[in-house]
């Protein structure tokens, strides 16, 4: 028996005729459908936070609350569609080649951004979107595409590591300091803290998202489930990703209320991704699978989306023209 390496999979080949196995992953692994489930679960998130600011603006001219408004439920709408998107495709794929595809969402809330919100998108903006995809598509085809913990008794083991306890404790601290004193103080004039909020909180729900799945095939699928153990597990994070959700949900709106969707979707976009990547890396150890070039050039196609969307966000206040300004020979 020989085994041929190829991108993270481990294919098994025994003698000819023989059918191929592949190892490594589990066999409800799809990165193919988790990938398109992405791309399309990006779309409808990109799209919430313009048809919620819109709404808020609309409310606000009117002096009555968002929650009456019907562009602002349509938003909402949006972001359960997206949510229910990505937690199909989280359990379809690795979580580093899901996460990136926000990107994607990123592109498109700007594009619609600039048609609802009449938030101007200028070249640097454009160039910029065009290095978010650009690094998408890196991360995707440099990524991790296979998974180590494939069981839920896995699962338990490697939520009880110390590391991944102490990170998840961090976070809990951070997130009191963030809700009770900076929120309050900071909030309205630092997007960073809304920012933080939530993207700290995924730290949660795609852990939690990745993990229902797998609780879910003892509890549904006929597995052991007779010790209580699968379902205790499942109910524990449904609570915490029902709970992470709800509070995202209330922060991201406190966030559309004073900051531009364009501005707020770009800045979450990174930081949401660096936790979740951080936290997946942790305790699904997805990093594991890679050679040194795939991993360096994953940093790399980070690099490149976080820039972007940097960019994006620099363009907001940035005029760029092709003609010279009278009396002088600078450029903007």
């Amino acid at each position: 028996m020989r085994n041929r390496y190829f991108r993270g999979f481990v294919y098994d080949s025994h003698t000819p005729g023989d059918d191929m196995t592949l190892s490594g992953m589990n066999s409800t692994s799809h990165p193919l459908s988790g990938v398109f489930l992405a791309v399309v679960s990006s779309f409808f998130n990109g799209s919430t936070f313009v048809l919620q600011r819109k709404g808020i603006l609309r409310c606000r001219r009117t002096g009555v609350s968002y929650l009456t408004d019907g562009v602002w439920w349509s938003g909402t709408v949006a972001m359960i569609i997206g949510q229910i998107g990505n937690f199909l495709a989280y359990n379809l794929a690795p979580a580093a080649m899901v996460t990136p595809l926000g990107a994607v969402g990123v592109l498109f809330g700007s594009v619609l951004a600039s048609w609802i919100l009449q938030e101007h998108l200028n070249l640097l903006g454009k160039l910029a979107c065009v290095l978010c995809c650009c690094g998408s598509v890196v991360l995707i085809v440099h990524g991790p595409k296979s998974e180590s913990v494939t069981s839920r008794l896995e699962l338990e083991q490697r939520l009880s590591d110390p590391v991944f306890v102490t990170f998840v404790v961090l976070v809990l601290v951070l997130l009191v300091v963030l809700i009770v004193w900076a929120a309050p103080v900071h909030g309205s004039s630092n997007i960073m803290v809304y920012v933080s909020i939530c993207s700290l909180l995924g730290s949660f729900t795609v852990p939690s998202s990745k993990g229902l799945g797998l609780a879910a095939q003892d509890i549904f699928g006929g597995g052991a489930a007779s010790d209580g153990g699968a379902v205790a597990l499942f109910l524990g994070l449904l609570g915490a990703l029902v709970v992470s959700i709800l509070v995202q949900f209330f922060f991201i709106n406190k966030a559309l209320q004073c900051f531009s969707s364009n501005i707020f979707e770009a800045i979450y976009y990174v930081t949401f991704t660096s936790t979740v990547m951080v936290a997946s890396a942790l305790l699904f150890r997805e990093w594991s699978t890679l050679t040194f070039t795939d991993a360096l050039v994953t940093v790399c196609g980070f690099a490149t989306v976080s820039v972007g969307v940097t960019l994006l966000r620099m363009s907001q206040e940035a005029s760029i023209t092709w003609k010279k300004k009278e009396g002088g020979e600078k450029r903007e």
